[in-house]
């Protein structure tokens, strides 16, 4: 079994300029609602992933598509889901029915973004990749990837996702 080291343990071993820049990353991890902000941050530094990109779409996802069906009001503008419940359905099915569908959209989504690429496109066909951006929308190399596999913890409800199947 491999034992990694602690946060604190980590952060000493690094160059003071790397150290601050690792505790500053984590903080901005936990303000946005990181559920483990310290390995957000090892990685993106010690790995050089983009994480903080990553986490950031992510949570934009959530945000814009997910979570809004958990308030009844969303429903009001979906003429099936008023049928649904002027037939009896209760309001809290029918909003669990429509979140878990906008969930299973936006893994769809993410993992056509990963892909890279269409596999039954031609040879010659263009893909795609998601590329992090400074803040002044300067490209900075790094490719956003793999957002499939951080989707769950990414849930600002800091569940994972998991009131979705209830």
């Amino acid at each position: 079994m491999i034992s990694w080291p602690t946060w604190s343990e980590w952060l000493a071993t690094l160059p003071p300029d790397v150290r601050d820049s690792a505790v500053s990353l984590a903080e901005r991890f936990k303000e946005l609602g990181a559920l483990d902000p310290e390995e957000w941050a090892r990685s993106e530094i010690s790995e050089n992933i983009p994480q903080l990109a990553r986490f950031m779409v992510l949570r934009a996802l959530w945000r814009e598509a997910i979570s809004p069906w958990m308030d009844a009001s969303a429903l009001s503008d979906v003429a099936a889901a008023q049928r649904l419940i002027d037939a009896g359905a209760d309001p809290h099915d029918v909003l669990l029915v429509a979140r878990a569908g906008a969930y299973e959209a936006i893994v769809a989504a993410v993992c056509i973004l990963d892909e890279g690429g269409d596999p039954n496109a031609r040879e010659s066909d263009p893909g795609w990749h998601l590329i992090e951006t400074d803040a002044e929308c300067n490209l900075t190399g790094r490719e956003i990837g793999g957002l499939h596999e951080s989707l769950r913890e990414a849930d600002p409800a800091g569940n994972e996702g998991a009131d979705l199947w209830a």
